[in-house]
């Protein structure tokens, strides 16, 4: 069991004991230690997002690897996926991407991925943690941060294009978005450049929206947490969709031409009637998670797909989508992945792949959402102070069961902790938005009683 790592990565606010200039310097020593399995001398490309600890916690982790005999080479602002492609192409043996994703400025965090572009497995989270918390070479070397950020990489200032040609590249040279207003959110995050570039240059009209970080307006009511403005942005400006990402760049979530958001669930819906038709779905099968909603399950299986379960977290579909021949998986939070064009979920490729299949369809965004119904489903947090096993808090436990057996086989309800975070999260689906309202509440009021 991990002490260190969470759903994705390391994470928490900056400056406290988890995300502070040390556990960088330990992350990037420990890092370098984990690759010399591959190269005794292993090159590591780092990259972050726009928080304005990003630089701090660069310079730390940079002097790690540096201090353990690595080469870094930083990749500055870019989406997590731009480093994940990196890695591969440019033959590097591991990476960090500094970033919280959705969380707010107070938050930053080390996500870490492997030479093949993809993230670390439980096992391998453990063998670096176990070097970070037990390395004797760690804990006797003396740390020191006199030296200027700059002395501790080299910045490829070239490496953003390739990723952007990466993004461009696996469209058919025939397809473009000329005509099309596309609504960008970027949650003035790593997005800010890359994706208005990209759409432009497949000849989309771009309305620009939360492009311009100052360090501590990453996800401030914006971004794929806080779609209001581009509701209204998408709506007022007439665009046929908008798009909107988190702060790293690694999930989606979608407003159509009538100003409503669609679920990560419906967009995974689209993107498999467009695999089907194209002869991409591999096994006729989609993974994604528990939290995923009854009626996508059911619209899948209407459409002759399977579908499997995995726990929450981009991480677990990946690996059962890996394990299982699936080429589409994905969380209703937005993070999709297509495992045949990259290892990891995409917000960008996740866009452009929506824009194409409204073009192939010819239809607006709220026709192809129409094509099932989502149940009525609620998803509360309860803010806790610790996170014992659910079912061994009595009082949790009971009123649990009493919901389940409430609401019979027209709902389902799952309660479980933030990986991340120090919340419980209740999800209630069920027939009736009052009825579901009602238990979800019961059940909070016992969590915040019990653990809050």
């Amino acid at each position: 069991m991990t002490k260190l790592f969470g759903t994705d990565g390391i994470r928490g606010l900056v400056n406290d004991k988890s995300i502070n200039s040390e556990m960088g310097f330990k992350v990037g020593w420990a890092l370098v230690e984990f690759s010399k399995k591959i190269n005794r001398h292993p090159k590591i490309i780092i990259a972050r997002d726009t928080r304005g600890s990003g630089l701090m916690l660069e310079a730390a982790l940079s002097a790690g690897i540096k201090a353990n005999g690595g080469e870094v080479i930083s990749a500055g602002i870019i989406p997590t996926p731009g480093l994940a492609f990196l890695i591969k192409s440019e033959k590097a043996n591991a990476g960090v991407v500094i970033s919280a994703s959705h969380n707010d400025c107070a938050y930053n965090g080390f996500k870490i991925f492997k030479y093949d572009g993809t993230k670390l497995n439980d096992r391998e989270e453990e063998e670096i943690e176990n070097i970070i918390l037990e390395d004797r070479s760690l804990m006797n070397f003396e740390i020191n941060f006199s030296s200027q950020p700059a002395d501790f990489f080299y910045r490829d200032e070239g490496l953003t294009n390739k990723y952007i040609d990466f993004l461009l590249n696996f469209l058919s040279k025939e397809i473009n978005f000329k005509g099309m207003k596309v609504a960008l959110d970027c949650a003035n995050g790593s997005t800010y450049e890359v994706a208005p570039e990209i759409f432009r240059r497949l000849g989309a009209e771009v309305e620009l929206n939360f492009a311009q970080p100052d360090g501590k307006n990453i996800n401030a009511n914006c971004g794929s947490q806080h779609t209001e403005a581009l509701q209204a942005e998408v709506k007022n400006k007439k665009a046929q969709v908008g798009l909107a990402f988190d702060g790293d760049g690694d999930r989606l979530i979608a407003v159509a031409e009538d100003g409503k958001v669609l679920t990560g669930d419906q967009l995974i819906y689209i993107y498999s009637r467009l695999f089907l038709d194209q002869g991409w779905l591999k096994n006729d099968l989609v993974i994604s998670t528990v939290m995923s909603n009854v009626g996508f399950i059911n619209a899948l299986r209407a459409l002759g797909v399977a579908h499997r379960a995995t726990d929450v977290g981009d991480r677990a579909v990946f690996f059962e989508m890996k394990r299982s021949g699936a080429v589409l998986g994905g969380e209703e939070s937005g993070h999709i992945i297509f495992s045949g064009l990259h290892t990891t979920g995409d917000g960008i490729l996740s866009a452009l792949m929506l824009v194409w299949a409204m073009n192939h369809y010819n239809q607006s965004l709220s026709e192809l959402a129409a094509q099932f119904t989502l149940a009525p489903k609620l998803l509360v947090n309860v803010e806790v102070k610790t996170k014992p096993e659910l079912s061994s808090v009595a009082e949790i436990d009971k009123v649990i069961k009493e919901v389940e057996n409430q609401l019979g086989g027209e709902g389902r309800i799952l309660v479980r902790y933030s990986g991340t975070e120090p919340l419980c999260r209740v999800m209630i689906e069920g027939k009736n938005k009052n009825e579901i309202s009602l238990l979800a509440d019961r059940i909070c009021r016992v969590i915040n009683k019990t653990l809050g």
